[in-house]
């Protein structure tokens, strides 16, 4: 939950500061060597794979902070988050994929470092191996499931989160309905929100907002994780070297990394990724077969689907995009947006004198799935150059969504015209885009752009 403190220390990187200052920031990091001994690894790829982790350690936490954000519990000193980040050998992308803590697991033979047993292979849940061997045994287990080597290990808690978001300013969320969890306190109205420190953490901790329990949680992570990236991208803290030491000094705080991970690898990356944005950045969460398979003495797990998850990794392996829309053999998938089309009711009126027009559109937005009333009608007034979208105000988490389908597409709040939005097509329709919900139940096991994660 906390990765993206660790991967916008990438993206900060990237502004080119000045080995001084990355010099000194890199004094900041606890080393780790989950790398020791380790032998029968998988087979070097092209690019670099980090494999990030976020442990539940809460020892900064204030006591005022505990009972604000519900962060009294006793920590179970394990991963509640897992990432696997790849960023390609040209420095032009960086592939994110999230791994249920609860994946169904086969912990390879290794000596428990609390108790110095000796453990044959057994079959755990992901998160278990931290507990049992931390860095070192994460690394082989996740090694063992994707076949993908891992270059360089970095783990943070969340005892400086807070500060972290602060520091950048606060992220912007948006939700297209409300949230509310008890375990940590989160109370979101629908539409776009400007997240403190707190409120992030809440947000992505939070689990028992919907049905979808820990997979939901990892599409709100990396939503979160798209909206940092945004932040500190556009929002001036590469180009303040003030703001950018304050908040890297602040996000390496709690950061442990393997030695091999230093100064000279900061700058290597950040001569290599001066141009990188939001849409640099693809998310996708390994595809999952069985939701709740059952394992004797441990209960329910997620269990992979082992096809697809072989092809996420081996792509991650020979480098290539996971996006479609990198892909020159592939076809451009929907765009991401925040509403369900089908829970969207749309009135088409033509506003050209082209015969057919309305029905063209009404037919095409229904083919994609928003609830059109299948008749449309003629606009009053001279003819429209450019497609109008009006909504009212309280829908325009709803109304961003169509406009998405509709590129170029003017959008315009008219007070008091209840939930039917209106499309009045104008001479520069040139058809509709194919659109989706941004959340599913089963987690996001199609990779999307940073830019098209956040908000519309």
């Amino acid at each position: 939950m906390r990765m993206a403190t660790t991967l916008s220390v990438l993206v900060l990187g990237a502004g080119g500061i000045g080995h001084a200052v990355v010099t000194s920031l890199d004094t900041g990091i606890t080393r780790v060597d989950p790398f020791k001994d380790m032998k029968n690894r998988p087979q070097a790829g092209h690019g670099m794979n980090l494999l990030v982790v976020g442990t539940d350690g809460r020892d900064k936490i204030t006591e005022e902070e505990r009972r604000a954000y519900r962060l009294g519990g006793e920590p179970c000193h394990c991963t509640d988050t897992v990432m696997l980040v790849h960023i390609s050998e040209d420095r032009d992308r960086a592939s994110v994929v999230s791994l249920p803590r609860d994946s169904y697991a086969e912990m390879p033979e290794h000596v428990d470092e609390n108790s110095g047993k000796r453990h044959q292979a057994h079959p755990v849940k992901l998160n278990a191996a931290y507990a049992e061997g931390g860095p070192g045994l994460t690394v082989r287990t996740v090694e063992n499931m994707t076949g993908v080597k891992i270059d360089h290990y970095l783990e943070v808690d969340f005892t400086s989160f807070m500060k972290t978001v602060d520091a950048v300013g606060g992220v912007q969320i948006c939700t297209a309905r409300p949230m509310k969890d008890a375990y940590t306190g989160l109370e979101l109205t629908a539409g776009t929100h400007e997240l403190t420190g707190g409120q992030a953490l809440q947000y992505v901790r939070s689990r028992h907002v919907d049905g979808a329990s820990d997979l939901g949680r990892m599409q709100r992570q990396q939503q979160f994780l798209a909206a940092l990236i945004d932040r500190t991208t556009t929002g001036g803290v590469l180009l303040n070297p003030v703001s950018f030491r304050e908040v890297a000094t602040t996000m390496l705080g709690s950061v442990r990394a393997d030695r091999g991970f230093g100064t000279e690898q900061m700058l290597a990356l950040a001569k290599g990724m001066r141009g990188f944005t939001p849409a640099s950045s693809e998310f996708v969460s390994v595809p999952v077969g069985d939701v709740s398979f059952q394992v004797k003495g441990i209960g329910s797990t997620v269990k992979w689907d082992a096809p697809k998850a072989q092809k996420l990794f081996q792509a991650l392996r020979e480098d290539r995009p996971l996006t479609s829309q990198n892909s020159p053999e592939a076809e451009t998938g929907p765009k991401v947006v925040d509403v369900a089309p089908d829970t969207i009711r749309v009135q088409v009126f033509n506003g050209t004198r082209i015969d057919g027009l309305g029905r063209k559109v009404d037919e095409a937005l229904r083919a994609t799935g928003f609830d059109t009333t299948r008749v449309p009608r003629t606009a009053d007034g001279p003819e429209r150059r450019r497609t109008l979208v009006e909504y009212d105000p309280g829908w325009d988490r709803s109304a961003k969504s169509l406009a998405a389908a509709l590129p170029g597409a003017e959008l315009r709040a008219v007070k008091g015209q209840g939930e039917m939005l209106r499309v009045t097509a104008g001479r520069d329709y040139r058809g509709v885009t194919a659109v989706r919900a941004a959340e599913t139940e089963t987690g996001r096991d199609e990779a999307v752009t940073g830019d098209r994660v956040g908000c519309p």
